[in-house]
């Protein structure tokens, strides 16, 4: 008298709508939104308005690490002085950060 025994199958699960999922990937849009891309724009216009405020004799420091003061300026370019009697032209973009007044001092090089 041995019975036979039968498994039962498993009810089939739904599949997950792609309405329920929706909320966790707007979600993660707008995570990396304010994480990533919110604080890039802000660096750019506040880099955008140095740019756009410099003026003769500020001194610089440009993205390559070179140090100097402008003597010329134009809509694209900027002309430094890095040493007495040696200019460079750069394009404005490529300024990294306005130095306070008085940090270069050409007399004791």
């Amino acid at each position: 008298m041995i019975s036979t025994a039968f498994a039962q199958t498993a009810a089939a699960a739904q599949p997950a709508s792609v309405f329920s999922s929706l909320p966790l990937l707007i979600l993660m849009f707008v995570v990396m939104y304010f994480i990533m891309i919110r604080p890039q724009m802000k660096r750019q216009k506040e880099h955008r308005a140095m740019i756009d405020a410099l003026a003769k004799g500020d001194e610089v420091t440009t993205a390559g690490g070179m140090v100097g003061r402008v003597t010329k300026l134009s809509d694209q370019w900027i002309h430094l002085e890095v040493a007495p009697g040696i200019e460079i032209q750069l394009q404005r973009s490529a300024v990294g950060q306005v130095l306070p007044k008085g940090t270069l001092d050409h007399k004791g090089a």
